[in-house]
């Protein structure tokens, strides 16, 4: 089994993305699976056609998008992706699109085949907080796991795929008062936890369980 996981650069005035930092520290090989490492550009209009490019190349059983989302103090897999990007400030190259669909042939939204309960318990199980996520937002996060799942739905029919988000790292939040984080390591634990997960439960339904909020 091959996994292709992904991790936006940063953005925003930020130095850092735990994002790729925490790619960038997965093993090579979780629970017998291959990790295939990739950045991706924080872009609307570059960072899809960078991940069709490594699908194309890698051929992968599964897609892992990991990004930022400042405010969270949970990890949390996304369990769905909508056809909208309205982008609160601009991407890296001074894009901001405002109530724009991605795209006009494709789905009002796609559902994650990813095991995101099981994904969410696995990390708990590994002592850290999660939780489903029902909104990935509008941003370049919701606009890749959105652009994933069209390619699925069009042209790599065999792949599963999904999103997770992760918290700030401690630094940068220094001049964010009241702002929850995450140190790395603990962000590369969920994320393997979570990786352990959709390797475990491939082939089966996912846990019928409460893993999720509200929101």
């Amino acid at each position: 089994m091959k996994i292709l996981v992904t991790g936006f650069d940063p953005f925003g005035g930020d130095k850092i993305n735990p994002a790729i930092e925490a790619v960038k520290l997965l093993p090579d090989e979780i629970h017998g699976a291959e990790i295939v490492k990739l950045e991706i550009p924080t872009v609307f209009n570059k960072s899809a056609k960078v991940v069709e490019e490594a699908i194309k190349k890698e051929h992968p059983d599964y897609v892992l998008n990991i990004g930022q989302a400042g405010g969270r103090f949970e990890l949390t897999p996304e369990r769905v992706a909508i056809n909208l990007d309205d982008g609160r400030i601009e991407d890296n190259d001074g894009y901001q699109p405002l109530n724009h669909t991605i795209h006009e042939d494709g789905e009002p939204a796609y559902f994650t085949q990813l095991p995101i309960k099981a994904m969410t318990r696995a990390i708990r199980d590994a002592g850290l907080p999660a939780s489903v996520s029902n909104s990935a937002g509008t941003y370049v996060c919701n606009h890749i796991m959105y652009q994933v799942q069209y390619m699925r739905d069009k042209e790599f029919a065999n792949i599963k795929a999904g999103f997770m988000h992760i918290p700030f790292l401690p630094e940068q939040v220094v001049n964010r008062p009241g702002t929850p984080s995450m140190n790395l390591e603990d962000i590369v634990k969920g994320i393997t936890a979570a990786i352990g997960a959709i390797v475990d439960q491939n082939g089966k339904d996912d846990l019928v369980t409460v893993e999720g909020t509200i929101a």
